[in-house]
Parts: C-alpha cells; structure tokens; sequence
C-alpha cells in the first residue's frame, strides 16, 4: 500500500521509482495539484506529505505487457485497502 506521507516507499519496497509524485502539464495543472495536495495534508494526514508536484517533461510509453495491465490481469497488482478508506470530502 502507498503512504504519501512516507518517501520513496510502497510497502515493502523502497526507492525513488516508488515516490509519491503528480506531474503537470503547465501552470494551471501545478497549481490546482498543490492546492489540492495541501488540502489533503491538513485534512486527511496528521504528517505533511511527501508528494512532489513535478513538471511532466518528456514521456515514453510502457512496453506492450504493462498496457491495460489490470484489464488483462484481472487478479493483477492492485490493494483493496485503497477502495475501503473512509477519508471524507474535502472542504470547499
């Protein structure tokens, strides 16, 4: 399970291919992410986040077995635990 409020971890795993992380394509998006990522701080964690809202930069598609992974792996790698959180709303 991913804790943004831990760095470069998911679970058991540990490096910086497991950063907490939301890229951005322009400064519109960067600045709704970081309003929205201060919200979640204070609202639903009791430590600040360790969430970095990057610029997107250059993208490369994943190789072919990783598309629609879910779709065609239906037992795949997913944790159940992030469908049953009881976080409210967020405030207005």
């Amino acid at each position: 399970m991913h804790d943004p409020t831990t760095e470069n971890r998911q679970g058991p795993d540990v490096g910086t291919q497991y950063r907490s992380a939301i890229f951005t394509h322009g400064d519109e998006q960067h600045k709704i992410a970081e309003e929205i990522t201060e919200k979640v701080s204070k609202e639903w964690y009791k430590t600040p986040l360790s969430t970095k809202v990057l610029p997107a930069g250059q993208w490369w598609d994943a190789e072919e077995y990783h598309q629609l992974y879910l779709q065609n792996n239906p037992a795949g790698y997913e944790c159940p635990a992030h469908f049953i959180r009881p976080f409210p709303p967020l405030s207005d």
